[in-house]
């Protein structure tokens, strides 16, 4: 029975990737001679070429793609081996999450609030950009990614998306503005009332700011942007500390509101905001995620 050296299979797996044997080289720290003598060695096991020159590059054969698939799929289970045995070490887990930056921080809290003050668990929680962070998880870096979008899927895709919860979307503003209305015998009308009163948006990527311009345009109005702010937190600062309203979940500013240094103003239902739990397809998932979404779905179905 003849086995595959799994030395030559990753040399042939950087050169595919590096485009040539000179970058794979200097990748691995080996010589260009050397790499090449391992290359021969694989192609010889297999009884197929799995490259042809192209002027002075390497181009996968029909056989090298054959390979090079197969070669994804085997490192891609060795980094999933080394992940899972490197959270079950000494008994502590660790969970590892990604958070898309314009995420509500009070929506955050609701949804780790299951591991929070857990002594046999180290929670790791990084924000960043959404194409970011789903490079991380697909690299093993992360195990979940919490998101207000799915991750994109098509026929080899290896994402799982989860819809977890779905908030309603309303315009919130400075209780001043509440006071004016009612003293008018008014309620805010919106669209319509965004060409007197300033208005902070979200930034022009996120869903509810997509909406929300399907709707400003169909109307016909030009509202008057106080200013768009990518960072949900400062978003609220803005409006606490300006006499105008934003568009954003009751969620995002549920202290304000239950403290009265904002209102809501209106309720808008054409807008929706979608939260996502985003993880890979894996042979052995992290306990703790299982667990987490476990409690999520438990909560959700009670509301």
């Amino acid at each position: 029975m003849s086995f595959l050296n799994y030395h030559h299979l990753r040399y042939f797996w950087a050169i595919a990737n590096e485009g040539g044997l000179t970058r794979a080289a200097k990748l691995l720290n080996v010589s260009p001679s050397s790499l090449s003598v391992q290359l021969k060695a694989l192609e010889e096991q297999l009884g197929q070429p799995l490259f042809e020159r192209d002027g002075r590059s390497l181009r996968l054969t029909e056989a090298g793609r054959i390979a090079f698939d197969y070669a994804k799929i085997v490192f891609k289970s060795g980094d999933e081996l080394l992940s899972t045995f490197k959270n079950l070490s000494l008994g502590h887990r660790r969970m590892r999450i990604g958070s898309v930056a314009t995420l509500s921080r009070n929506f955050q809290i609701e949804f780790l609030k299951p591991l929070i003050d857990r002594k046999d668990v180290e929670l790791v929680v990084k924000s960043g950009a959404f194409g970011e962070l789903l490079n991380l998880l697909e690299t093993h870096v992360l195990d979940l990614v919490l998101a207000n979008q799915p991750a994109t899927m098509d026929l080899n895709s290896e994402w799982q998306n989860l819809l977890i919860a779905e908030q309603p979307v309303s315009i919130i503003g400075h209780p001043e503005l509440l006071k004016k209305a009612r003293g008018k015998g008014e309620i805010f009308n919106f669209p319509n009332d965004l060409t007197r009163v300033p208005i902070v948006l979200p930034g022009r990527g996120e869903a509810i700011r997509m909406a929300f311009d399907r709707i400003i345009e169909e109307a016909g109005i030009e509202p008057i942007v106080l200013a768009e702010v990518d960072d949900m937190a400062m978003l609220r600062l803005i409006v606490r500390e300006s006499h105008s309203v934003t568009l954003a979940p009751p969620v995002v500013v549920k202290d304000e509101l239950a403290s009265g240094a904002l209102v809501e103003l209106v309720r808008i239902e054409q807008i929706k905001e979608s939260f996502y739990a985003i993880t890979r397809n894996s042979r052995f998932e992290n306990p703790l995620l299982t667990e987490l979404l476990g409690a999520e779905r438990r909560r959700s179905s009670m509301k």
